[in-house]
C-alpha cells in the first residue's frame, strides 16, 4: 500500500502530466487552517486535493474548506491510495 506521501507525489505527477499549475500546501501557524495538501489549476479550474491514506482521517476544518472550494465552482476532492484512478477520471472529466 502507498505512503501518503507516496500517493502525493503520484498525484504531482499525474498533475504536471495533465499541465496543471499546482503546489504542495505546508501548514504552519501563520497559514489558514484545513487547507488541502496541493492547491492547482488544471484548463482554467480551481483544484484543491486533501491526500489521505487508507484509513486517514478527513477534519472537521479540512471538510470546511473543501465544500467552501466547492462552493465556491473549484474542485475539491480527498485521495486515497485505493482511489488514485478514480480521482484520475474524475479530474479529466470535470477539467
Amino acid at each position: 500500500m502507498l505512503t501518503e506521501k507516496q500517493l502525493e507525489n503520484k498525484i504531482k505527477r499525474f498533475l504536471a502530466d495533465q499541465g496543471a499549475y499546482y503546489f504542495k500546501h505546508f501548514g504552519c501557524k501563520f497559514s489558514k487552517a484545513g487547507v488541502p495538501d496541493i492547491v492547482g489549476c488544471l484548463n482554467g479550474r480551481f483544484v484543491g486535493i486533501e491526500v489521505k491514506r487508507e484509513d486517514g482521517k478527513v477534519s472537521e476544518i479540512q471538510k470546511i474548506n473543501l465544500e467552501q472550494i466547492r462552493k465556491a465552482g473549484g474542485i475539491a476532492l480527498v485521495v486515497r491510495p485505493s482511489g488514485f484512478e478514480e480521482f484520475k477520471e474524475k479530474l479529466v472529466e470535470e477539467c
